[in-house]
């Protein structure tokens, strides 16, 4: 059986994928109108032409759904290629079959014993298409992988979907992992060449009629189910522009033994960073002069992170993160590196759950903490400690300053963890602002701290810095607007002393 089928009749973004034999699964995401699902199914027929054994599953959440969906875009294609007499459409049983044998057979996971039954007149099952996968059940796709098995012949799973939320099973196994056996191709409808320009312009209306809606079902981006209490729509849009790090890695030190503390000690002279693929990633690196904020929280109840957020006090911009898991004295150590690095930043680390590190920092001697005023629980005595306290009257204050940030300032935050922990920070039933089941705050709640805690910090401590000989050429290139942020910085121009 001798078929051409042309190219042309292919969208090119998904060409790369026609012949894709290397893979197990792949994703097709985006939004809509990208004709993703008529590439699955122009792709199914080219392979159920081409290939000497292509049997194929197309399951829906719902089987009553493939019939005037999938089946129906399937005899579509078939019809505009001009395949009617190689290929025999049964509505019926909803099975179509190729003049060679191969065939393909639509089912839902509403009926999933029906799955157990399915077989195929020539051979084995030897490809699945999930058509709208973000409404099925990650062990319903379970079943279905591991049903796909076999010897002799290549097994592929497709999966076309809508993003939904960025908390579904699909972004954490194919997105938030790197699996070496599934490809993603995100598509709008800007690749589809086949769209008509009336649809086009209905999509593109939502951009000033509403703009999240635009950003998630025109253009694809993860969206979020529930009533964030950041702005999502500006959140969104942030996450499609945020610059990638400058750097990634950590910070690596040497010791010396203190014989007057008896206590192992880090040497500053000795800490470097190291390029690679470590916690820390930077957006800013650190400005001469400049002064810069750290909140951290460790992980504690339904938290799997450690996370600290470098702000920059002046401009307010995140400029670092560390989040990881690692033990709460590795994640001290490097905090107190990248404190170092950042001229001897502010640390304000939540004290609610663990203290170590905490007292890690001032074993170490880590010149500058965040200092709480706190009630000693014997005396009744007002003491100050180190140390920020999530409590009743602060949490509300530091949460409702981070939504005030987001809403005004959102092109301040780098951070694709911390604006997509945003999305998922929500107002729950009883109206207390939280991370939704199964989602993560620790991001959100260190960028509020780090915030909050600029308050602590006093323009006179950053007043009195000597200024080198560069430092003044740089000040007298600046333009207006940038010496006021250099005299914010260094202090006054007047009476230079130049160091060197």
């Amino acid at each position: 059986m001798t078929v051409k089928i042309s190219k042309r009749v292919f969208n090119p973004a998904f060409l790369p994928l026609l012949g894709d034999e290397e893979h197990r699964y792949i994703v097709l995401y985006g939004g809509a109108g990208s004709g993703k699902s008529v590439f699955a199914v122009q792709r199914y027929l080219y392979r159920l032409l081409m290939l000497p054994l292509c049997n194929v599953l197309v399951v829906r959440a719902v089987a009553a759904t493939n019939r005037d969906s999938t089946f129906a875009l399937f005899r579509q294609v078939i019809t505009r290629w001009g395949l009617d007499e190689l290929f025999t459409c049964k509505e019926g049983d909803l099975r179509i079959t190729c003049a060679n044998g191969n065939s393909v057979i639509f089912k839902g996971l509403d009926d999933a014993e029906k799955l157990k039954s399915v077989t195929f007149p020539k051979g084995e099952l030897t490809d699945v298409w999930v058509e709208e996968a973000s409404e099925i059940l990650e062990e319903d796709f379970n079943q279905l992988d591991v049903r796909l098995r076999g010897r002799g012949t290549h097994k592929q799973i497709v999966l076309t979907f809508n993003p939904v939320s960025v908390l579904h099973w699909l972004k954490v196994r194919f997105f938030d992992r790197d699996d070496p056996r599934a490809v993603c191709l995100k598509s709008t409808y800007k690749d589809n060449r086949f769209l008509d320009d009336d649809y086009k312009a209905t999509l593109e209306g939502y951009k000033d009629t509403d703009p999240y809606y635009y950003s998630v079902y025109c253009l694809g981006e993860w969206g979020v189910l529930g009533q964030t209490i950041f702005d999502a729509r500006k959140v969104s849009e942030r996450l499609q522009e945020i610059p990638r790090p400058v750097m990634q890695g950590e910070f690596v030190f040497s010791t010396w033994y203190s014989e007057r503390a008896n206590e192992v000690m880090i040497d500053d002279s000795s800490i470097r960073w190291v390029e690679g693929d470590g916690p820390i990633k930077i957006y800013r690196d650190v400005v001469k002069g400049g002064a810069y904020v750290i909140g951290g929280d460790t992980a504690g109840e339904g938290s799997d992170f450690n996370v600290g957020q470098v702000v920059d006090h002046i401009t307010g911009e995140q400029v670092c993160t560390i989040r990881g898991q690692m033990d709460e004295d590795v994640f001290a150590k490097q905090l107190y590196c990248l404190g170092r690095y950042y001229n001897v930043a502010l640390i304000s680390i939540e004290a609610n759950f663990s203290s170590y590190p905490i007292r890690e920092l001032e074993r170490l001697r880590y010149p500058r903490q965040f200092v709480r005023q706190a009630e000693d629980s014997y005396t009744h005595r007002i003491r100050q400690s180190y140390g920020f306290q999530t409590n009743k009257a602060t949490r509300p204050v530091v949460i409702a300053q981070l939504v005030e940030i987001v809403r005004e300032h959102v092109q301040w935050i780098n951070d694709k963890d911390t604006l997509e922990e945003m999305l998922t920070f929500v107002r729950s039933e009883t109206g207390k602002p939280e991370a939704q089941e199964g989602a993560h705050d620790d991001c959100v709640m260190s960028l509020a701290i780090a915030y909050y805690s600029r308050e602590q910090m006093h323009a006179a401590e950053y007043t009195q810095q000597r200024w080198t000989k560069d430092m003044y050429e740089d000040y007298k290139r600046a333009s207006p607007g940038e010496k006021e942020m250099l005299r914010k910085r260094w202090g006054m121009p007047g009476g230079v002393i130049y160091d060197g």
